[in-house]
């Protein structure tokens, strides 16, 4: 279960542990037949995914590589095991992620060298200006307001999305927060920037998460097909010129990469938005998740909020979207909430 920081908390170690250990025991398999590990994380120092799996796992001399890619480290970890496996260099890779996280915002570990959020963040001082408040924030709610300008959207649409996380996340028993609460609730809560009210932010969360890839010949070899279940497609995107180009707060959070990596991803498994049923993204913040419905292609652009009204982000519509309960509600330990 993903927990709220604090100064008992859990060690990384113990919490890659259960995490491996339990994606172990799930495949059926023993750490000796991994050949490679991948390994997610922001918060540590070099090398911490080899000491995580040394005295949790085992001591086997595999290669272990080590993954930082902020929000998408997880998932980073995973692209890579799936990419040895693919790529044939090995049979079975594990991908593992977990974070230890501080109290509070997230913030910048270096002041003496560039931040390399600099050039998304000029984009948005030079459209809507730099607050005293936390620069994440700032940055979706901004993205929000650009949306609300360009469509016309309703903020309280941004709400209603984290309203029906917190409802999900009463499902799941390893969410941080399983709490339901009431709309008028998510839209009167603490303020944190602009419309932005808490309960439409994630929180900061330790835990950990792990996930065993195998090749076809190694699951047959091990009479996995019951246990197996196939990537048909996973594609990865970093920022195209259109982030820095075009003075949109959307694209600057990732608008067009994301557009495109669903794209790509789709045309990939040969099939269509609408021929999937259940859907996990990253509303790291309620409007996140807004804005990817329309750059996922669930909705034309500006429709979100038809999208919402019809009820085809939950049970018993199109979509069910977020079950875990999403970041919003479930957490977000960096490196292990993309597995």
């Amino acid at each position: 279960q993903f927990a709220k920081p604090n100064e008992k908390s859990t060690d990384y170690p113990d919490m890659a542990k259960e995490a491996g250990q339990k994606a172990l025991a799930d495949a059926g398999i023993p750490y000796s037949a991994v050949q490679q590990a991948c390994v997610g994380y922001v918060y540590g120092d070099s090398t911490c995914g080899q000491r995580a799996i040394y005295h949790g796992l085992g001591l086997t001399g595999i290669p272990i590589i080590n993954v930082n890619n902020n929000c998408a480290t997880g998932s980073t970890a995973l692209f890579m095991a799936r990419q040895l496996v693919e790529g044939g260099l090995a049979d079975c890779v594990l991908a593992l992620g977990f974070e230890r996280m501080a109290k509070g915002s997230l913030a910048s570990g270096f002041s003496d060298r560039t931040n390399p959020m600099d050039k998304h963040l000029e984009i948005m001082i030079n459209k809507y200006g730099l607050a005293s408040a936390p620069v994440a924030p700032q940055m979706f709610a901004n993205a929000g307001k650009e949306h609300m300008e360009k469509y016309g959207t309703n903020p309280e649409y941004f709400a209603k999305i984290a309203w029906k996380n917190h409802s999900h996340s009463t499902n799941n028993p390893y969410s941080q927060f399983q709490k339901e609460y009431t709309l008028d609730e998510v839209l009167h809560s603490r303020k944190i920037f602009d419309f932005l009210t808490v309960l439409q932010c994630c929180p900061t969360s330790n835990g950990a998460a792990a996930a065993i890839l195998a090749s076809e010949v190694f699951v047959k070899r091990h009479n996995l097909q019951p246990k197996a279940v196939e990537i048909l497609a996973q594609v990865m995107a970093t920022d195209y010129p259109s982030t820095f180009e075009e003075n949109s707060c959307m694209k600057m959070v990732g608008y067009d990469m994301t557009k495109k990596a669903a794209e790509k991803c789709f045309e990939k498994a040969g099939l269509k938005p609408t021929d999937v049923d259940v859907i996990e993204l990253h509303d790291c913040f309620s409007v996140n998740e807004f804005i990817t419905y329309e750059a996922l292609g669930l909705c034309p652009e500006g429709r979100a909020c038809d999208l919402i009204d019809r009820g085809d982000n939950t049970y018993g519509g199109k979509w069910v979207i977020n079950p875990s309960g999403g970041l919003i509600s479930k957490g977000h330990p960096l490196g292990a909430t993309g597995m």
